[in-house]
């Protein structure tokens, strides 16, 4: 699909969520050799939710700082092990990669991301992967996968959350 964006034409490919989300279930109580396990240092979760977003999308975008990319512990981007990062991210991106859009839970698919706040508003600090939703997803029928503590299939309402927010991947950009 072609998308003219600010007078430039843009690839716009599909986001495949059946490989990421088979890649949240492969790798869900494991660790991928290819990337650095962020258990000790912090939490694994956003590592883990961007290598299953990397596996549906097969783009990275390498711009220092802002972009969304791993090449090992000490090359990557913020956005790949930060929460926020992630987030504004996905929902900021206008060029290479991934992009995304907050939305209300009913618009979730699997392969999805959802972040939570233990605490306050503006401090999430968990990204768990959608991995199913009932035919109208809502908090009480979405399952996830995760890393930090290793869930799948694991029920969001099983987490005792302060704030929640949806992050749905659209598309990526070639």
């Amino acid at each position: 699909m072609f998308i003219v964006n600010s007078g430039k034409i843009q690839n716009i490919l599909e986001y495949n969520r059946k490989k990421a989300v088979e890649y949240a279930h492969a790798w869900a109580f494991r660790r991928n050799p290819q990337y650095y396990d962020f258990e000790k240092i912090g939490g694994d979760c956003t590592n883990f939710a961007s290598q299953v977003i990397y596996a549906g999308s097969n783009i990275m975008n390498y711009t220092r700082n802002t972009g969304w990319y791993y090449v090992n512990v000490n090359n990557r981007s913020p956005s790949w092990t930060g929460v926020d990062f992630l987030y504004k991210f996905l929902v900021n991106n206008s060029s290479r990669g991934p992009f995304a859009e907050e939305v209300n839970v009913k618009d979730v698919q699997p392969g999805d991301i959802v972040q939570l706040s233990f605490n306050k508003p503006d401090d999430f600090n968990h990204s768990p992967v959608i991995v199913s939703t009932g035919t109208i997803p809502d908090v009480s029928n979405i399952q996830i996968a995760a890393h930090s503590i290793d869930r799948d299939y694991y029920p969001l309402t099983n987490y005792d959350w302060a704030y929640i927010r949806f992050i749905h991947i659209k598309g990526v950009r070639k």
